[in-house]
This record gives structure tokens, C-alpha cells and sequence, in this order.
């Protein structure tokens, strides 16, 4: 299949390589940063733009990788004159319909996953949530999704918000708080690896047991003594003292809701 590419961030570049490596083309790479389209286009072999009037008209899929807020100006101005060509973006959060008064074929391709550049991914094993306005789209969408990956599943839009809501949580939020974790032990002459073995069980966990199950701490049985010791040591922090007696509230809720 002939791919335009639009956007060459994090995303942009671990599709970009996922498509090629399934054997399509990628005939253009667009971003308005014309070294980062260079970048990205010279790794897939393909032609660099920063300048959306120039983009083939003869592509079979134009996907749009770019951040959310920019989704909506950017499909108007590469819809534009292309009306009959199938279209998708890749966002958790944005529903298809933006290209709805732009194009009668069009959808989503979200892989979700956390990715960044210097890391590759096995996108075989990413699930690929899909969904379409109509059988052409189908086809061209369908068809790209199940040579990336091993798991592909068709979601509304409605659905699919709701999707990305719980991946922020369990993934963006985590983070946040490996990189909270990071700065107290730093501070004090320690090393985040120290907390590897402890990060990896509790993923390796809930393989197995539900969350809610699988949590444990001072905060599951509200042991003030231990808590409150820990919010002193966070004074100089509101902010994440804030989050620490926040959580904790939430875990113990949450426990004691289960309970009842």
C-alpha cells in the first residue's frame, strides 16, 4: 500500500517503521519541522516536506500522526482536493468524525502503546484499535492494521475515549510516578534501579490478579502512623504531597468499596 505519512514524532516514527518493515511504502513523511521530516523519511525511504500543498494526490492511505490540537487544521488543509481518498489518524482521544465534512473515506489506526524514538517496539504484539466510515475505508484501514499487528480490534469512537482515558492512568500517571519516585531517591544518594524488581513484580502482577487485588501498602489499610510520617517528609513538596495523600485516600476508598 502507498502511505503518506503526516507527522514524524514518536508515534510517526515507530508506525513509520512498522509499515515499511510489512512491506509498504511509504511514499512521503510531512512535518512542519522539514529536519525532522528528513530524518524520518531518509529512515523509511521516502520523500521529506514540510509544505502540505505538496503532497501526492496519489497515495492509498494518508495517516496523520500529529499532537491532537494540530489534528483538526492539519485534515482540513490535506483533505482538500483529495475528497475520494481514504484517510485516518492515529489518536486515542480524537474521534474520526474531524474528517466527517472533509472526506467520504476515513477513520483510526491507535496502536496503543507508550513509544518514543530511541525505542523500538514489537508492533506485532501492540493492540491496534480501528474504525471506519465505510467499506472503502474499511478495506484500506483493515488491511494496514492487520499487517502491523497480531491484535486488531474495532472500537467506536466513544468506546475508544474511554480506552485512552485508562491507558493515561495506568500508563502516563505510573510514569509520573516512577519519575516522583526517581527524584526522592536521587535526592537522598540513591539509585532508581534499586526499585527495578519491585516495578517489575508489581506489572508482573497483574497478569494475574485484578488491581484492586494486587494492591498492597500502608495506604490499603490506612495505617495513619506510616502515613503521616511520609507526608512530613514530602513538606518541602506540596505538590506531590498533595498526590501521595491523595492516592493514599483513593487506595484506601477504593479498598474499602470492594469490601462492601
Amino acid at each position: 500500500m502507498r502511505i503518506t505519512l503526516i507527522g514524524a514524532g514518536n508515534l510517526a516514527t515507530n508506525i513509520g517503521k512498522a509499515m515499511l518493515k510489512a512491506g509498504h511504502d511509504i511514499v512521503q513523511v510531512y512535518s512542519r519541522n522539514l529536519d525532522n521530516a528528513r530524518s524520518l523519511a531518509q529512515t523509511l525511504g521516502a520523500v521529506p516536506t514540510n509544505d502540505i500543498d505538496s503532497l501526492t494526490a496519489d497515495a492509498d492511505l494518508y495517516l496523520l500522526s500529529v499532537k491532537d490540537s494540530a489534528l483538526a487544521d492539519i485534515a482540513a488543509r490535506i483533505c482538500k482536493g483529495k475528497a475520494d481518498k481514504v484517510f485516518a489518524h492515529t489518536a486515542g482521544s480524537v474521534g474520526m468524525d474531524i474528517f466527517r465534512s472533509l472526506a467520504s473515506h476515513y477513520g483510526v489506526v491507535y496502536p496503543m502503546q507508550t513509544f518514543s524514538k530511541a525505542r523500538e517496539v514489537d508492533f506485532g504484539k501492540i493492540p491496534v484499535f480501528i474504525e471506519y466510515s465505510d467499506e472503502t475505508a474499511k478495506t484500506r484501514i483493515s488491511a494496514l492494521a492487520n499487517t502491523l499487528s497480531q491484535k486488531v480490534v474495532e472500537l467506536s469512537s466513544d468506546h475508544r475515549k474511554y480506552l485512552h482515558l485508562a491507558a493515561v492512568f495506568s500508563c502516563n500517571f505510573v510514569n509520573h510516578c516512577y519519575h516522583m519516585a526517581a527524584d526522592i531517591m536521587e535526592a537522598h544518594g540513591l539509585t532508581f534501579d534499586m526499585l527495578l524488581p519491585l516495578i517489575d513484580e508489581t506489572a508482573l502482577k497483574v497478569h494475574h490478579l485484578h488491581p484492586k487485588d494486587a494492591q498492597t501498602g500502608p495506604a490499603i489499610r490506612y495505617d495513619e502512623n506510616v502515613i503521616n510520617k511520609q507526608l512530613h517528609l514530602l513538606d518541602h513538596n506540596p505538590l506531590m504531597r498533595d498526590i501521595y495523600e491523595k492516592m493514599s485516600m483513593g487506595i484506601h476508598l477504593n479498598t474499602n468499596e470492594k469490601k462492601q
